[in-house]
């Protein structure tokens, strides 16, 4: 992962999450699972996961990828596809991402 300053040519992705109720210790243990994973794929340059103070069962994802194809490369991957796609999205209520690009 590069430093902020390195930033401005990725696609930025960002998803915010709803937990069912009940359920936001164990997608906040999925996702601190999870995260290091991620931090460590080859086109990724910054990724962090951030779970509110007011509401608990709310998290932030703020991602940033070389380009187009490793953000597809990221969801291929098997610690995608086990913790997130097979564990954590079933505990959701809500999940919204989207993409941009640095200005």
């Amino acid at each position: 992962m590069s430093d902020l300053h390195a930033l401005k040519d990725g696609l930025v992705v960002t998803a915010f999450w709803q937990a069912n109720p009940g359920e936001a210790d164990a997608v906040r243990a999925i996702v601190r699972e999870f995260l290091p994973q991620a931090q460590r794929e080859p086109g990724v340059r910054a990724f962090q996961i951030h779970q509110s103070l007011a509401e608990p069962e709310k998290f932030f994802f703020y991602e940033v990828f070389k380009d187009e194809a490793a953000f597809a490369e990221h969801q291929q991957t098997e610690h995608f596809k086990t913790l997130i796609a097979g564990q954590a999205l079933p505990k959701l209520a809500k999940r919204e991402r989207t993409q941009h690009r640095f200005v």
